[in-house]
C-alpha cells in the first residue's frame, strides 16, 4: 500500500455518544470482517464491556476502502480510560469527533476535543443518532459552531444505528485525513502505544511504524529504547477482528510485533521499538500517567498471592495506568496496593482479576496519595494510613485537588453547587453555553470524588449531568488517621486517612457496620474507634450466654448462686485472654459497604 493511501483515525466521544456502534457500521461498510462475525459492538470484545455498555480498551483494526489502507482505533468514553484515548491520539493522524444528537455537547466531548487539538490532528467533527425522534440537530450543530469554532457546513450527520451518512464520513475522512508522514528511507522505528500478552507469542507489542519499515527475515533483532531488551521477533502483522500475519509493516501502518519474549516487563507502553543494529533516536510527545486513587487487594485464599501477581502483571501489560507494590497485613496476608485513574477503573481491574483469573478478592477503602512534610522537612508520600507518621513529627499534610468540568441541564444547577458545596469544592467559573445548559468549572478535593460523588451527582441530575476532571495542585488539609481496636487491638485493614472535622462521624458510623458483622464470642468485644490514642465512638458485642441452671431441678439459692459466679468468673478470664478472630467475609462485608 502506498504511503499516500494510508489514513489512521480514531473515534473520540462521551460516553454512550455511539463510538462502538459507528465503529460497526464502518466495519461493514468496507467488509473489513465477514458480515456473519459483526454483532452488536464488535469490538467491545470483553465480556464486561458487553455488560457495562461501555468501551474499557481501546482496539486497532485494519480496514480497506477503494484502494484505502484504513487504520481505525475505536477508543473508551469514560473520564477513568482517558489515558486510552490519549494513546490513541498519539498513533493517528485524524479524529472523529461523535456528538450525539438527544445528549447534545457533554464533559468528555471537550476534553476530548482538546486532546485531539493538542495532539494536532485533523478534527471531523460528527452529529450522530439523526434517526431518533428526540433531540434537536440544529441546535446541537450551532452549539458545536460556539464551542469548537467549526463551520456549519463541515459538521457531518449520521445515525451509526442505520448507516446513514456513514459512507460520505468516510469519503470525507480519505479526503481530509493527512497521510503519515514519516521516512520511509531513514532508519526503522515506531511507537509502541498498547500491548498483550499471548501465551504462545509472548509480550506482543501494537505499533505504529513512525520511519522506516519492519520487515521479519528472521535474522535481525528488534530493540526497545526504554527498557535496553533485544529480542528476535515471531512475526508482525496487523489486527482484524484476531491478528492476521504478515511479517511486514511499512511506514505508516499500524499492526503489532510479537517478541516471543515471556518477560512482561521487556515491553513498555511509550517506547520507541528499532532494529538492533540502528541508531535511533526516541520518538518524543507521549507522556506517563500517574494513577489517583489507591486500593489494596487482598486474595481471600491467601495461598494465591502469586497467582494475583501473575494476574496483575498481566493487566499492566495492557494498561499501563496501572501500578501496584507489594503489601502486607496482619489479618489479611499478602496482597498489593493498586494505583488507579479513578473508581470505575479499579472496579473494572478488580471485576477482570476476579472473573479472567479466577480469583476472590477483598478491596480497602479507596484513599488518595497525600504529601507530607515532616520536621526535618523531609517530603513523604503517604498512599496509605499505616505509611502516615505520627502527628507530633507531621508539619504539613497536603492532599491532592482536581479541576473538573461539570455541564449539566439548568434545572439542576442549585442541587448539583449545594452537592460541590458540601464536598469543598470551590467555583471558578460558571456559564451558560445555550438556555438549556449550564457549565460548572470547580476546584475539588480528589477524596471528595471517590466517596461516591459521581453516584450523587448523577443521582440528583437525574443521568443528565457529565463530568470531566485532571489533576489540578495540591493543598494543605487538616485529616487525621482514624484507627478501629477490636477486643483493645488494632485492625489495620480497617484504618482511614479522614478530615478531622469528619472523624467523629466517620468513627460512629464504621463501628456501628462493624457490630454487624463481627460474630457474637463467649465474652464481651468492645469495638472502638481512635484518633490519635482518644477514644471517639465505642460499641460492645455482648456475649453468648449459656444458662447453666437449665439442668437445675431444684436446690438452694446458694447452689444457683454459686454456679453464676463460677461462670462470671470464667467469662472475665476469657475476656482477658480471649483474642478474636475476625472472619474474611466480614471484611468483605464491610469493605465493600
Amino acid at each position: 500500500m502506498s504511503q499516500d493511501h494510508i489514513r489512521n483515525f480514531c473515534i473520540i466521544a462521551h460516553i454512550d455518544h455511539g463510538k462502538s456502534t459507528l465503529a460497526d457500521r464502518l466495519l461493514e461498510l468496507t467488509h473489513a470482517i465477514d458480515q456473519r462475525d459483526i454483532v452488536k459492538q464488535t469490538l467491545d470484545s470483553m465480556d464486561l464491556e458487553r455488560e457495562k455498555g461501555i468501551t474499557i480498551k481501546l482496539k486497532a483494526i485494519r480496514m480497506e476502502y477503494k484502494g484505502y489502507q484504513l487504520n481505525l482505533i475505536d477508543t473508551p468514553g469514560h473520564v477513568d480510560f482517558t489515558y486510552e484515548v490519549f494513546r490513541s491520539l498519539a498513533a493517528c493522524e485524524g479524529a472523529v469527533l461523535l456528538v450525539d444528537k438527544t445528549q447534545g455537547i457533554q464533559a468528555q466531548t471537550v476534553s476530548n476535543y482538546y486532546k485531539a487539538k493538542e495532539a494536532g490532528l485533523k478534527i471531523i467533527p460528527v452529529i450522530n443518532k439523526i434517526d431518533m425522534g428526540i433531540g434537536d440537530i440544529e441546535k446541537t450543530e450551532i452549539d458545536m459552531v460556539k464551542t469548537f469554532g467549526f463551520k456549519k457546513e463541515d459538521i457531518l450527520k449520521v445515525s451509526a444505528k442505520t448507516g446513514e451518512g456513514v459512507s460520505d464520513m468516510l469519503e470525507k475522512i480519505i479526503k481530509e485525513v493527512p497521510y503519515p508522514q514519516g521516512d520511509k528511507n531513514a532508519s526503522s522505528r515506531a511507537l509502541v502505544f498498547d500491548s498483550s500478552y499471548d501465551e504462545y507469542l509472548g509480550v506482543v507489542a501494537t505499533i505504529r511504524v513512525v520511519d522506516g519499515e519492519f520487515i521479519l527475515n528472521g535474522k535481525r533483532k528488534i530493540k526497545f529504547l526504554a527498557t535496553k531488551k533485544i529480542y528476535s521477533p515471531e512475526e508482525a502483522g496487523y489486527f482484524k477482528l484476531k491478528r492476521v500475519k504478515t511479517n511486514e509493516l511499512k511506514t505508516g501502518e499500524v499492526g503489532y510485533i510479537a517478541t516471543g519474549f515471556k518477560d512482561i516487563h521487556a515491553v513498555k507502553v511509550g517506547d520507541t521499538v528499532c532494529w538492533e543494529d540502528d541508531i535511533s533516536k526516541p520518538l518524543s510527545g507521549y507522556k506517563e500517567i500517574k494513577p489517583f486513587v489507591f486500593v489494596s487487594m487482598y486474595p481471600i485464599d491467601t495461598s494465591k498471592s502469586n497467582q494475583l501477581r501473575d494476574a496483575l502483571e498481566k493487566l499492566f501489560l495492557s494498561d499501563s495506568s496501572l501500578s501496584f507494590e507489594p503489601e502486607s497485613s496482619s489479618a489479611l496476608g499478602f496482597g498489593f496496593r493498586c494505583g488507579f485513574l479513578g473508581l470505575l477503573h479499579a472496579e473494572i481491574i478488580q471485576e477482570r482479576l476476579e472473573r479472567e483469573y479466577d480469583l476472590n478478592l477483598i478491596s480497602t477503602t479507596p484513599t488518595v496519595e497525600y504529601k507530607v512534610t515532616n520536621t526535618r522537612n523531609e517530603l513523604l508520600y503517604v498512599r496509605t494510613p499505616s505509611q502516615l507518621p505520627d502527628r507530633s513529627s507531621i508539619l504539613e499534610i497536603q492532599e491532592p485537588w482536581i479541576f473538573c468540568t461539570i455541564i449539566t441541564p439548568a434545572a439542576y444547577s442549585g442541587s448539583i453547587m449545594n452537592l460541590c458545596k458540601d464536598r469543598r469544592a470551590v467555583l471558578k467559573k460558571m456559564e451558560y453555553p445555550n438556555e438549556q445548559n449550564v457549565v460548572f468549572e470547580y476546584e475539588l478535593p480528589l477524596s471528595e470524588l471517590i466517596y461516591n460523588f459521581f453516584d450523587d451527582l448523577k443521582t440528583i441530575s437525574s443521568g443528565f449531568a457529565s463530568l470531566d476532571y485532571e489533576f489540578s495542585d495540591y493543598q494543605t488539609v487538616d485529616v487525621v488517621k482514624l484507627d478501629v481496636l477490636v477486643h483493645g487491638k488494632m485492625v489495620e485493614p480497617l484504618s482511614n486517612i479522614v478530615l478531622r472535622a469528619r472523624a467523629d462521624e466517620i468513627g460512629k458510623s464504621l463501628i456501628r457496620k462493624l457490630k454487624g458483622v463481627i460474630p457474637k464470642q463467649q465474652f464481651v468485644v468492645s469495638l472502638q474507634a481512635t484518633v490519635g490514642g482518644k477514644i471517639i465512638a465505642r460499641e460492645d458485642i455482648p456475649a453468648l450466654r449459656k444458662n447453666v441452671l437449665a439442668k437445675m431441678s431444684g436446690g438452694h439459692r446458694e447452689r444457683k448462686d454459686k454456679l453464676l459466679d463460677i461462670q462470671k468468673k470464667g467469662k472475665a478470664r476469657m475476656k482477658k485472654i480471649g483474642q478474636v478472630d475476625i472472619p474474611q467475609e466480614a471484611f468483605r462485608q464491610i469493605l465493600t459497604k
